[in-house]
């Protein structure tokens, strides 16, 4: 009886199953079959799909040392950005502005590169810079508003943006803490005036030459450009003309060219020996702007020995630090225009501006964001770059800065050498950069 009934149980089961099969029209074995033969057709169907194409952008700055930080936030950004590469081409300031003129002329721009306010009227002018306007607009992440004023308009043309600013900087006075302390000189603070810095220069020179108390080199940005405003000076006036024959300007001269005169300073007229008579123990003392922090902090002597201070002010209490900052710009021609505004975009915005300013690399253009790049050096008081805003004066600069900058160079050369007096040397300054002015 027992028997009887598993049997019948059991045949129950089989017209059950065989039931369910034949209502879904396929065998067991069909079920698999069908199911491998989908997986395949996906995998399929998957490599068949056209790949994302990949862009590579070429990204072209002049300074090492930042270019180094920056390939951080450029990992980051194709990180979130699968498909956009971003190469970093970097030249030195010379070569840099070669090759972007021969590649303005070749029509081979990079498709993203720095732009400086000396140079921005050439670029602009000449239609090589894509127009922004509408991509600024059309962002969520951009707004000039969130930058200085004074930063925007370097880099408006005829109405056109056609930069995202970058960065901005001041010029401060580095000095040797060590040889300081060991001439017994007190570091110096905001109180200096251009007597405490002659001062402090005379007690740090060495009459053997081992060691010379400032460097006072044939540099406008980062040299006599901030003692001629400190007295009042001008380099160019609102309505163009030169303002080195100023009565203001010469007297700004000479007491920054008596330095070489005394010996207190060594003659030096290359740009990159400025650095290194600092880096090598040859000066105790140097001007140089806030862009130097990453190179500065990587050099162990400096790293070591050097801190910074807010510039000296006039003896009247004049004060000024020469302001500038870079923009972002787009090549007119480039062929991935949607990826290049991308990652300028991201460099830009609040979130690129922020991390630029956390790995130190400059003083970020965004509002608000100065404290980050304060706090990301504990080396040296760096905090003296942003206290000098508030009295910070734009670089002097026109349509055609750089012409007339190079010649003021070539006539100043010789006031620094004693061939000529600094009068005769800024007349004939005034002089040149009058008659290019006047071709503006």
């Amino acid at each position: 009886m027992k028997k009887s009934l598993l049997w019948i149980v059991m045949l129950l089961l089989s017209i059950t199953i065989v039931a369910t099969f034949s209502l879904y029209g396929c065998k067991p074995e069909e079920v698999a079959e069908e199911e491998e033969v989908a997986e395949e057709e996906a995998v399929a169907e998957e490599e068949a799909a056209p790949a994302v194409e990949e862009v590579t952008l070429s990204y072209a700055l002049w300074d090492a040392n930042q270019g180094e930080l920056l390939r951080t936030m450029a990992d980051e950004f194709e990180a979130a950005n699968p498909g956009i590469k971003i190469n970093i081409e970097i030249t030195g300031w010379t070569d840099y502005w070669t090759a972007l003129r021969a590649g303005a002329t070749g029509g081979s721009l990079p498709d993203v590169f720095w732009m400086h306010s000396n140079e921005i009227y050439f670029y602009a002018s000449s239609g090589m810079l894509l127009n922004l306007n509408d991509r600024i607009a059309a962002s969520d992440k951009i707004d000039m508003a969130n930058y200085p004023e004074g930063l925007v308009s370097i880099y408006n043309f005829e109405g056109n943006q056609l930069a995202v600013p970058k960065d901005y900087d001041t010029i401060g006075l580095w000095y040797n803490k060590t040889m300081f302390d060991a001439a017994g000189v007190s570091y110096p603070d905001e109180t200096w005036t251009w007597d405490d810095l002659y001062d402090a220069a005379v007690a740090l020179t060495k009459a053997d030459g081992s060691q010379y108390g400032i460097l006072t080199p044939l540099h406008n940005q980062e040299g006599y450009y901030n003692f001629v405003y400190q007295n009042g000076g001008t380099i160019i006036t609102d309505d163009k003309v030169s303002g080195y024959d100023d009565p203001k300007t010469i007297e700004a001269m000479e007491f920054y060219v008596n330095f070489v005169k005394e010996g207190l300073s060594p003659q030096i007229f290359g740009d990159a020996e400025r650095a290194e008579v600092l880096q090598n123990g040859l000066c105790a003392m140097g001007f140089f702007g806030s862009w130097n922090l990453s190179g500065f902090t990587a050099n162990e002597y400096m790293a070591e020995n050097f801190d910074v201070a807010v510039l000296p002010a006039a003896n009247d209490g004049g004060r000024a630090s020469i302001f500038n900052g870079l923009g972002h710009v787009i090549a007119y021609n480039t062929e991935h225009p949607d990826e290049a505004w991308k990652w300028v975009e991201y460099l830009g915005s609040e979130e690129g501006q922020v991390r630029q300013a956390e790995l130190g690399i400059a003083i970020s253009a965004f509002n608000g964001t100065a404290d980050t790049w304060v706090n990301s050096n504990t080396t040296f008081n760096i905090k003296v770059f942003i206290d000098m805003v508030d009295y910070a004066q734009i670089r002097p600069y026109s349509n055609s800065t750089v012409a007339w900058e190079d010649k003021a160079y070539e006539v100043l050369r010789g006031a620094f050498t004693g061939e000529k007096t600094v009068q005769q040397a800024c007349e004939e300054a005034a002089a040149v950069m009058n008659e290019i002015l006047a071709e503006e």
